[in-house]
């Protein structure tokens, strides 16, 4: 279960969100955004592990001392909310393993087998993929959203709210550019919220109207070539790494 808090445009009980996991039977949760202190003891109380996103150390720092069971460190590359510091994953993953005790999951432009020989040099203990996920036949998005993904590259991204501090990386299309447009006048986040509103991605997601509205997309994006089945797309990815690390990098060491 994901609980992203306080990075929308409305106001949410998240007390109700809360409950609601807790009596659920849910046994692990991902929070990202604010801070998970809040809700901890309760969470704690129904035996649910918090695995806490963060996009600085200093905040993977405070999540550890509150108590989560591991957290995800969130590059620079990501699809969605990097923070305001971007940072990429080549120097984030290894500055969170320096500090930290608890388990870390890389996240952000991690889209292949490569990826995953690399954020575990780097010290990560696994990896999390949102945008590679998307591309899957499973992913209940429209085909051409998935094609459209498989066609980008890797600059085919926007980082839009960035004159809020809420910075979002999404798919450039018509909307990223609008956006673009309205906060580089100076335009009020009322200007534009009709536009990244939820109902206008959920548009976009169903529709298969890349230019409906916000689609979130990493960087990683321009990795992406196929849409396998996540088994065909696990197999894969761990094959590859393992040929990475037990072959090629093996071969370096013994030269």
């Amino acid at each position: 279960m994901n609980l992203t808090v306080g990075v929308v445009a409305t106001e949410i009980n998240y007390d109700e969100y809360v409950e609601v996991i807790c009596r659920s039977g849910v046994k692990t949760v991902e929070t990202a955004g604010r801070s998970p202190e809040p809700f901890m003891e309760r969470f704690n109380e129904a035996g649910i592990k918090v695995i806490h996103k963060c996009v600085a150390v200093r905040h993977a720092l405070k999540a550890e001392r509150i108590g989560v069971a591991a957290v995800i460190i969130d590059g620079f590359e990501c699809a969605g909310h990097p923070g305001e510091e971007d940072v990429t994953g080549l120097v984030l993953i290894p500055a969170a393993a320096n500090t930290l005790s608890v388990p870390i999951v890389a996240t952000g432009g991690i889209a292949d087998g490569r990826g995953l020989a690399a954020a575990l040099a780097l010290g990560a203990d696994g990896i999390n993929m949102g945008t590679r996920f998307m591309v899957t036949e499973e992913a209940d998005i429209h085909q051409n959203i998935k094609q459209s993904i498989v066609d980008m590259t890797e600059t085919q991204t926007s980082l839009i709210f960035r004159s809020f501090r809420n910075t979002a990386r999404v798919y450039t299309n018509d909307v990223a550019r609008k956006v673009s447009e309205i906060e580089a006048a100076g335009g009020d986040f009322s200007e534009i919220h009709g536009l990244v509103s939820g109902d206008k991605q959920t548009e976009a997601w169903q529709s298969g109207n890349i230019d409906a509205g916000m689609v979130t997309v990493g960087m990683c994006g321009g990795l992406i070539k196929d849409i396998p089945n996540c088994k065909q797309l696990i197999e894969t990815l761990v094959s590859d790494a393992e040929t990475i690390i037990d072959q090629r990098l093996a071969k370096m060491t013994s030269a």
